[in-house]
């Protein structure tokens, strides 16, 4: 059992964040990794890259999005309760290194991913530049935290409630065309790593993404995590989750990700009734 020690409802209570004990995993966890967790005996097993580890005390702070059942399932879980399974370090590691200027671009909860890496690129000796953005101010995650992250800090909204009023890549166009960066780093909601990869690849910028397929054993096992990468098929589990943006599929990354949306839909629809199993 992984006991969560401190739990906190952001973006109006449809982001949760969990500090969970899980020692052995704090102690070998790299930014870029992650893990796969389960509420109950009943429960999906749900992948999720950590946004924050802590060795003295032995934790890792993991950042949900109530999408469906399995993550409604999560949010039902308080401080003090515990998670049945907690499964890591998963993936490989960022390839943090010293190239320059890096720009990490977050979307959404995907803000609570590159945090990590983000900082880990700070103190590997780069200049680093964060965007951040989410469709509104109050859907906004991990502000103060990306700003420590980083160098310099931009943020945008999609109603234009927050700093800039437009899409995150707005904002790294203005960078590209000016300072310009050596490696961007994007990760966020498919069609925004996707938009991202199309803009970097006109500007000849290296681009690293992190993908979410359908994931099952994060072992590499069941196969349900492949993508194709450069006209391959790799497996995000054991061969990512950190790609070439440039050279991933997204058009059939979206499509193996829409492949159960009705029957995610019936399932949630069915736990919001009453049945909590």
């Amino acid at each position: 059992m992984f006991q969560i020690v401190y739990r906190e409802e952001m973006a109006e209570g449809t982001v949760v964040l969990n500090e969970i004990i899980a020692p052995r995993i704090a102690a070998k966890a790299k930014p870029g990794q992650f893990v796969i967790l389960r509420a109950n005996e009943g429960g999906e097993r749900i992948p999720l890259t950590m946004a924050e580890t802590n060795k003295e005390k032995g934790t890792i702070t993991i950042i949900y999005q109530i999408v469906g059942k399995s993550t409604a399932l999560f949010k039902t879980l308080k401080q003090g309760d515990s998670y049945l399974d907690v499964i890591g370090p998963l993936g490989k590691p960022t390839h943090l290194e010293k190239v320059g200027r890096v720009t990490c671009v977050g979307g959404g909860t995907g803000v609570a991913v590159i945090h990590p890496i983000t900082r880990g690129y700070k103190e590997a000796g780069n200049e680093v530049t964060a965007i951040i953005g989410a469709r509104t101010k109050d859907l906004l995650i991990l502000e103060d935290k990306m700003r420590a992250a980083s160098h310099h800090l931009r943020i945008c909204t999609d109603d234009g409630s927050y700093g800039h009023h437009g899409f995150v890549t707005d904002v790294l166009k203005e960078i590209l065309e000016g300072k310009g960066s050596d490696l961007v780093v994007a990760i966020g909601p498919v069609p925004m790593m996707k938009f991202t990869c199309a803009l970097t690849k006109k500007y000849k910028v290296r681009t690293v993404v992190s993908l979410n397929p359908i994931m099952v054993d994060g072992t590499g096992m069941c196969g349900c995590c492949r993508v194709t990468v450069g006209g391959r098929t790799r497996f995000a589990c054991v061969d990512g989750p950190e790609f070439d943006g440039h050279e991933v599929d997204f058009n059939e990354l979206t499509h193996r990700l829409q492949a159960y949306l009705n029957d995610e839909k019936v399932s949630y629809e069915t736990f919001q009734k009453g049945d909590k199993s």
